[in-house]
């Protein structure tokens, strides 16, 4: 399965652009599934028409579906769901109150990589394309199965030893003392069980022939400012980008004085995506003179954005980590693109090397070839992070 993720800065029209990329590959006879994981559902907007969590059929070989995270929940993690309801309920809130917060912060993210993977497994459809939430939330959800698996193997998995060994003794004490149970087996295998399904996720998710990136944007400073943060994260977390989309572009035949500045403005900015995500390639989007909802507006906008072109190509195969031997020495090539030396934090732990850039971290394990070295300097050269690991017990 071919899978395409459109995420940029909200308001930037992915949503559209996502849409009319169905369009064109269902054109081709793949059969296509576009499906929102955004909380602000807009797809339906876009093909204006009705769309739930399960796939509509809009035309022939194209989908629609719309993620709703209480569906989700309760079809796939009920027994956390009513868990965490009793417990909630045993506090003293009303049923509706503790069933809508035992959602908890984070867990659309985790059912958009849930609601791949089903969709991968299956293998239904040709072409998955995700209508992402915006940047910040997208690179949160791409971000779980690198995070997930920390916590998973540091934390859960003896937390998960040492409830089921304890709660048989504990459990006729706690209970009247408490108003609920502690959790039983299914509760804690549950979560998991899920970080299961994620963690092999990744391995779709970081394979840059199956799955890209595309990032839309605008031709303004802070959308590009954001986009160029987003592209290095991106490799931070090993997901290859392979397409710029340059939407919302003031056509050269609009000469009203009043767009004059954004014009020029556009110009510069427009040049400045091309020279930053040098060597992605970019798809320039003009500004339409009506907005793009419903099928006749996003005929246009696949028209110009692919006219005979397929869609499902995989436009530029970006290499994101590689490793590379020197004697008897090895480095540990990252690209970060955009993204100063001193920005940039360090500490290896055992077999991991832990990077992180503002609040963004990868802990990244290590290849069994470098997992037994040490760093001995790092430095960046064309975009790369070039991190030089020997035996420091030989030299």
């Amino acid at each position: 399965m071919r899978v395409i993720l459109m995420t940029g800065k909200g308001g930037v029209g992915k949503t559209s652009v996502a849409a009319a990329t169905g369009l064109r590959c269902a054109e081709l006879s793949y059969k296509t599934l576009v499906l929102s994981t955004d909380p602000a559902h807009s797809l339906a907007d876009s093909f204006d028409l009705e769309l739930s969590h399960e796939p509509r059929q809009i035309l022939t070989n194209l989908w629609g579906a719309e993620l709703d995270a209480l569906m989700e929940l309760e079809g796939n993690w009920g027994a956390v769901k009513r868990y965490i309801t009793q417990v909630l309920q045993a506090r003293g809130l009303e049923g509706v109150q503790a069933e809508e917060l035992a959602i908890l912060p984070g867990m659309d993210e985790i059912f958009g990589l849930v609601r791949m993977k089903r969709h991968h497994d299956e293998g239904d459809f040709d072409v998955l394309i995700i209508d992402s939430a915006p940047t910040g939330t997208a690179l949160r959800l791409l971000s779980l199965p690198e995070v997930g698996g920390w916590y998973m193997r540091r934390f859960y998995k003896p937390l998960q030893g040492m409830s089921a060994a304890l709660r048989p003794l504990f459990e006729p004490i706690f209970r009247p003392i408490a108003g609920f149970s502690l959790p039983d087996k299914e509760v804690m295998d549950a979560p998991y069980e899920f970080y299961l399904q994620i963690e092999a996720l990744e391995k779709v998710l970081t394979d840059n022939t199956q799955t890209s990136v595309r990032l839309v944007m605008n031709p303004e400073k802070m959308v590009i400012k954001e986009s160029l943060r987003a592209h290095a994260y991106l490799s931070l977390y090993n997901v290859a980008t392979d397409l710029i989309i340059a939407n919302r572009i003031i056509p050269e035949e609009v000469n009203d004085p009043f767009f004059q500045k954004w014009k020029e403005n556009q110009q510069t900015y427009k040049q400045e995506i091309y020279d930053n995500f040098h060597p992605l390639p970019v798809k320039e989007v003009p500004l339409f003179s009506t907005e793009m909802c419903g099928l006749a507006a996003l005929e246009k906008l696949k028209e110009t954005l692919y006219e005979d072109e397929d869609p499902a190509k995989v436009y530029y195969q970006e290499n994101t980590v590689r490793v590379v031997q020197d004697q008897n020495n090895y480095s540990l090539e990252l690209y970060l693109p955009n993204i100063p030396k001193e920005q940039i934090q360090l500490n290896k732990t055992g077999d991991e090397l832990n990077i992180r850039i503002g609040n963004h971290r990868r802990n990244l394990v290590l290849p069994q070839a470098l997992a037994s070295l040490k760093p001995i300097g790092a430095k960046m050269e064309e975009d790369f992070l070039k991190i030089r690991f020997a035996d420091v017990a030989k030299e």
